[in-house]
């Protein structure tokens, strides 16, 4: 499993604020476009509603304003929509990690807001989009097109980590581990804190995640970490 804790909910799809498609008007490369993200808008919508079990290619058709054969027209099955769903999420992700690690002045800092991205609520409920991996993850054990995706997405996240890490290792910040192995240790430790969050569990929250995952790579990669330099606000935990 991967990263993305902060999942948009709600990305502009019709009935949530977002324009309606138009079907009717030329069908050039960038309405063709269009359509395809807004669609994948919808998807994500739905999915955090609903998770994959429950997701329809009509459900999603209805929440973008289009057909159900639009849906089909463009993404076959709906193992591909819901894939494709997700890598755009991944993407969003990605990209907002690059622009906010880009101003950060040394590896730590970018380790610790890759781990703050994923363990911390942002904008959006950290809870429900992270059920939204987890119904990924158990989704790919049947279904060998969703287990492609799983595995792409995971390999980019420990790539990510590797290269912060290399980085780190480079500037002299941290010591000579093996890359690939904190890089294998360190993802599965936070997709295991993931799956606490997401169950809403009343020992682990997010701020434990964050912190206990900060200091493992301290620790492994001997760099000094102060638990007081990011404050996260408390949220009341979700009634049972």
């Amino acid at each position: 499993m991967t990263p993305r804790a902060n999942v948009p909910q709600s990305l502009g799809a019709p009935g949530k604020g977002g324009p309606t498609l138009d079907a009717s008007g030329p069908d050039t490369p960038a309405s063709q476009d269009t359509r395809r993200t807004q669609m994948l808008r919808a998807a994500l919508d739905v999915l955090v509603e609903r998770g994959f079990p429950d997701t329809r290619i009509a459900d999603v058709a209805e929440r973008a304003a289009v057909s159900p054969a639009l849906v089909i027209y463009y993404f076959k099955t709906k193992d591909h929509l819901l894939t494709e769903a997700m890598r755009y999420a991944e993407d969003l992700w990605y990209a907002e990690g690059a622009r906010r690690l880009e101003a950060l002045p040394s590896a730590a800092k970018r380790l610790e807001e890759i781990v703050a991205m994923t363990c911390l609520s942002q904008q959006n409920d950290v809870e429900e989009s992270w059920a939204i991996w987890l119904d990924l993850w158990a989704t790919a054990v049947r279904h060998p097109e969703v287990r492609r995706v799983r595995e792409e997405f995971d390999e980019h996240w420990r790539e990510t980590i590797r290269r912060i890490v290399r980085e780190g290792q480079a500037a002299g910040e941290f010591t000579e581990v093996d890359v690939e192995d904190f890089a294998v240790g360190f993802s599965a430790l936070l997709d295991g804190f993931a799956i606490q969050i997401a169950l809403d569990d009343p020992v682990v929250d997010e701020r434990r995640a964050f912190d206990l995952s900060m200091r493992v790579a301290a620790q492994q990669l001997g760099f000094s970490w102060d638990s007081t330099s990011r404050r996260a606000p408390k949220r009341p935990r979700r009634k049972r």
